[in-house]
């Protein structure tokens, strides 16, 4: 019975406070608008955040803890001295690779790249910037390459110097029209004024904040230091059977590197570079972490304002509804009816604000992901925390008001004017 009454308080609480924000609608618009804006912010950005997250850890973990590169300069170089200072190192040469390749007992696979920036053209089209890598064989085993047609070069093809390649999808669509990649095989392209044929065409990667990743040309390696130059420094990347060797594998070159350097313990610069994956992971993780932790920082101050606007909107129907309440005291009504009515009445107006917001977040962060290409992951958690934020909000900002109601004395509230 009691339950029964209690239930009873609580939906006609609701319908007071639903009743309340149809009366009041440009009210109810002002209050509501703090809670909807630090709603919307935080499911925007926890949506769009964790579609890159996706996207990025996709993109950047094809190898898995398995494979790591060894080059010159670091993949990240934050200021001038570090550069200056970097660039005095010696080159990674064919040779370094062929020592790890021999020397290194955990290393399962090792490949050369040999990395530029190139104009490519078919007749009177052309596209620009065009990654062109001059790759060993077993680098497309490494970077896990798959080709929906044609073929790798031979071993033979390679050291022959023979100008053939794999293109991305890209090139199809820039210097082909969008044909089919089956009729692009045996086609002739120019790299920077040097004819290569197309002898495959590898699986499309997609795209990474935006950015497409299949707008490429690869080379076998000895075409590539023909193009780029034998004495520039190369990219080794090594490969591991499995994850467990990954470290060891890391130390082992490591110490073949710096023997074929000549240094020694005191020496505290390798003199080279040792990355994996995880160090773009990390980058990226950097940056979007300062950007999730400011927008997060906007929007509680916005859910700080809406729970004190809300305040402010419920002590001023307390106020207006004086008499109503010491009505309902005189017939019988307990402080805790009073309170609990008040209450609520406060959670609802914030929990329909942050409904609201959750709705205008997603919708937000689908605008945001179709105009500028972002990746989106809608997840629900993100949703239920929106909602629960927003009932934390309407309890704590409602508690003094539905306290201050509840302590009215019934003969004060009904001669209150």
């Amino acid at each position: 019975m009691a339950f029964t009454a209690s239930f009873s308080l609580i939906i006609e609480s609701f319908k007071l406070a639903l009743r309340s924000l149809r009366s009041n609608k440009l009210r109810t618009f002002l209050t509501l608008l703090g809670i909807i804006v630090g709603v919307t912010s935080v499911i925007s950005v926890i949506t769009i955040i964790n579609g890159l997250d996706s996207t990025v850890a996709n993109a950047f973990s094809a190898q898995g803890s398995t494979a790591f590169s060894v080059s010159k300069m670091p993949l990240v170089i934050t200021s001038r001295e570090d550069f200056i200072k970097f660039n005095k190192r010696k080159d990674v040469t064919r040779r370094d690779a062929e020592a790890i390749n021999r020397l290194c007992q955990n290393c399962w696979r090792v490949g050369m790249a040999a990395n530029g920036i190139a104009l490519v053209k078919r007749g009177e089209n052309r596209s620009e910037n065009v990654s062109v890598r001059g790759l060993s064989l077993p680098m497309f085993e490494i970077e896990n390459v798959t080709l929906q047609s044609g073929r790798l070069w031979t071993d033979q093809e390679g050291k022959s110097g023979r100008n053939v390649c794999v293109i991305g999808t890209d090139i199809i669509e820039n210097l082909f029209e969008g044909i089919s990649p089956a009729n692009v095989i045996g086609r002739e392209i120019k790299v920077d004024g040097v004819p290569f044929r197309i002898q495959g065409v590898a699986d499309s990667f997609g795209k990474v904040l935006g950015f497409s990743r299949d707008n490429f040309v690869y080379i076998p390696f000895e075409a590539g230091q023909k193009m780029f130059g034998a004495r520039n420094s190369i990219t080794i990347h090594v490969q591991v059977e499995n994850s467990d060797l990954f470290e060891e594998a890391k130390d082992e070159v490591r110490s073949i590197m710096r023997n074929r350097r000549k240094k020694s313990f005191a020496d505290k610069d390798d003199g080279f570079s040792v990355e994996s994956q995880d160090a773009f992971i990390g980058i990226y993780q950097n940056a979007t972490s300062g950007i999730y932790f400011a927008t997060i920082g906007v929007a509680l101050i916005s859910l700080v304002v809406g729970g004190i606007v809300v305040m402010n909107i419920m002590l001023v129907s307390v106020t207006e509804r004086t008499k109503e309440i010491g009505l309902r005291k005189a017939v019988g009504a307990r402080q805790t009816d009073i309170l609990l009515q008040f209450l609520i009445e406060a959670v609802t107006v914030t929990m329909v604000g942050g409904a609201i917001g959750v709705l205008t977040g997603y919708g937000l962060a689908y605008a945001l992901s179709v105009a500028l290409g972002f990746p989106l992951l809608i997840s629900p958690q993100s949703g239920v925390l929106g909602v629960a934020v927003s009932f934390f909000v309407g309890m704590v900002s409602g508690i003094y008001p539905a306290w201050r109601a509840s302590k009215l004395s019934p003969i004060d509230a009904m001669r209150n004017e």
